[in-house]
């Protein structure tokens, strides 16, 4: 399927961590964590494309665009701020607390 658009920016919709993000080139993407090892300025391709847009004509894939990749630049890892977890049953002198804090990797977007 292919349709014009009136914006001239290109972009493109990526499925990774089973989650779905709009990438632009030069964003900083802020993903779930991955497998492997990682280093700063590693590149890493993104090859589960749903969908293209060059800012002229749009492809959407069945489910991904054949020959699609979405190229991203490694800037780091680490884990968000903690969350608290709290479970309280009332009159029953029953309360537990527990913390999370979820790890995620920053990728910078080089080219669609």
């Amino acid at each position: 399927m292919t349709k014009t658009t009136e914006n001239n920016e290109a972009f493109a919709v990526i499925a990774t961590g089973g989650k779905q993000y709009i990438v632009r080139p030069g964003t900083v993407l802020t993903i779930e964590k991955m497998d492997g090892e990682f280093t700063a300025g590693q590149v890493h391709t993104f090859d589960q494309v749903l969908m293209t847009d060059t800012g002229t004509s749009t492809t959407v894939g069945t489910p991904t665009v054949a020959g699609a990749k979405v190229t991203a630049e490694f800037i780091e890892a680490g884990r968000a701020k903690k969350i608290d977890i709290i479970r309280y049953k009332a009159k029953s002198r029953y309360h537990k607390k527990n913390g999370h804090r979820q790890p995620f990797m920053k990728f910078k977007v080089t080219a669609i």
